[in-house]
């Protein structure tokens, strides 16, 4: 299955067939892939699911070392839209696997396309100024 909604749906216990709840199941999905996108996994520009024609295909190519961002979309999905009453634990557990895979998640993006935290040193005597517009005058320095 690799329409996103309809596994999404599959994994909490929802029939595909069932449209009640697909427009928050696909809010949802889509915070989830915000977040992914945060993280420099999916299209540079972000992905909206808008229904079960978005595929796995689609939002992450044909890396299967991205699988796990299934797993991870459904349990972030599990925790906002369904999450598991009277147990502490398995709420905790939950998390605790949705923090392992942001970090193993992270970890194979930077494998690829790791970016230098440290902002580039500027030298102040070289510094050109661009004007902007504010209230109808123009600024050119600060």
């Amino acid at each position: 299955m690799d329409s996103i909604l309809d596994s999404v749906k599959k994994a909490l216990g929802i029939d595909t067939s069932y449209t009640a709840f697909d427009v928050d199941i696909l809010m949802h999905i889509n915070t989830v892939l915000a977040t992914l996108n945060q993280l420099g996994i999916g299209p540079d520009m972000g992905f909206t699911v808008e229904d079960a024609s978005a595929t796995w295909s689609d939002f992450l190519g044909m890396d299967s070392r991205l699988n796990n961002v299934k797993t991870y979309v459904y349990l972030r999905v599990r925790l906002i839209f369904d999450p598991p009453g009277g147990s502490y634990h398995l709420v905790n557990s939950m998390k605790e696997q949705v923090q392992e895979l942001e970090w193993r998640i992270s970890v194979k993006r930077e494998d690829e396309a790791w970016v230098d935290p440290t902002p580039p040193v500027v030298d102040p005597d070289n510094v050109q100024y661009v004007p902007i517009p504010v209230n109808d005058y123009m600024v050119s320095e600060p």
